[in-house]
C-alpha cells in the first residue's frame, strides 16, 4: 500500500465542504482540518504510484476550492498501533 500525505490550501469559508467532497474520493483514507500554513491534511491510500495520478491531481484537485496542495509520499509508516501489535503476538492472555 502506498501512502500519501496531501497538504491542501482552500478557500476558507468553505473548508467543510471542501473536506468532506475530499474524503468522499476514492484513495483519500481521511482527511483532516488543521492549524499552520494549510487548511488540510489528506491521506490518500493507494496500491500503486500510478494510482496517486488518478487520486490526486485527477481529482482532489479538481475540488472546486481546492487552491493549492502539496504531495508528500510515505517510504515507511510507524504507528504506535502497529507496535503494540506486533508486541503482542504469540502472547497468551
Amino acid at each position: 500500500m502506498i501512502t500519501a500525505i496531501v497538504l491542501i490550501k482552500t478557500s476558507v469559508d468553505r473548508i467543510p465542504e471542501i473536506a468532506e467532497a475530499i474524503a468522499a474520493i476514492e484513495g483519500v483514507s481521511e482527511v483532516y482540518s488543521v492549524t499552520g500554513g494549510y487548511d488540510l491534511v489528506a491521506m490518500a491510500r493507494v496500491r500503486r504510484h500510478d494510482d496517486l495520478a488518478e487520486v490526486i491531481p485527477g481529482r482532489l484537485n479538481k475540488v472546486p476550492g481546492v487552491a493549492h496542495t502539496e504531495t508528500q509520499i510515505a517510504f515507511r509508516t510507524y504507528s504506535q498501533h502497529d507496535l503494540e501489535a506486533a508486541f503482542a503476538i504469540g502472547l497468551d492472555e
